[in-house]
């Protein structure tokens, strides 16, 4: 298990599930739904929660999710058969009360999508973002301005970033977010990257952050989990 939560902070994380498939080769749903109950957050963001073709079915299914974990997925989903949005999907608790759900269009050379959902007390971005640096740029700078056209509330954006470098790549978000990367997430066998990050607002403070690196981590995806805990910042006069 993680560390507890501390009182007053929110557990994010977010985990590229590589369709299911593990290190192993096996597609094994349940075995990445213990790794997600095994991490303890309020908020998860998926990547890589569909199948890539046709109609773009759940590698996780929602009856799954339902079924074995205290999450649902929220309805980002276009197509009946998905679970996610350009393979990107957002779980919170049942007992969570959600304001609205968005799917943000994000250019590059290959689609992809962000999807976001509004909570009481914070706004939430799931993203898995382009291969190229440069695609990922403009697919921060429209996030940037999809936000813009939302009522204003801390955000936080966490998701596969797909940038090798710690200090490169991600300029868009440096005048507004603080951008932190819990740890070395991929190869789940062998972590030499961290390309799963976490950017959050001021209106946030970061008490604990960490990389899921288990046994089961280690199988059940090429990606480990990562996850944060935030709570409101105290402002001083």
């Amino acid at each position: 298990m993680q560390p507890k939560v501390e009182t007053g902070a929110l557990r994010l994380a977010s985990y590229n599930l590589r369709k299911c498939r593990g290190t192993d080769g096996q597609r094994a749903p349940a075995r990445v739904l213990d790794v997600i109950n095994d991490i303890g957050a309020d908020v998860v963001a998926l990547q890589e929660a569909d199948m890539r073709l046709g109609p773009r079915p759940a590698a996780l299914p929602s009856r799954m999710i339902e079924s074995h974990t205290d999450f649902i997925a929220l309805p980002v989903n276009t197509s009946p058969v998905s679970v996610g949005w350009h393979g990107n999907a957002i779980l919170v608790r049942k007992e969570a009360k959600v304001d609205a759900v968005h799917r943000f269009d994000l250019p590059g050379l290959e689609p992809r999508g962000a999807v976001a959902v509004d909570l009481p007390e914070l706004r939430v971005v799931g993203v898995h973002l382009g291969l190229l640096r440069s695609s990922r740029q403009k697919q921060l700078h429209a996030i940037r301005a999809h936000l813009k056209t939302l009522d204003e509330r801390p955000t936080v954006i966490l998701g596969d970033f797909n940038e090798w470098s710690r200090s490169q790549g991600l300029d868009p978000l440096r005048d507004a977010f603080e951008i932190h990367a819990p740890g070395r997430s991929f190869h789940a066998n062998r972590p030499v990257a961290a390309l799963d990050r976490i950017a959050f607002t001021d209106r946030f403070e970061m008490r604990n952050a960490g990389v899921v690196q288990t046994i089961l981590s280690q199988r059940a995806s090429d990606h480990l989990p990562i996850w944060a805990d935030l709570r409101p910042a105290v402002s001083t006069p």
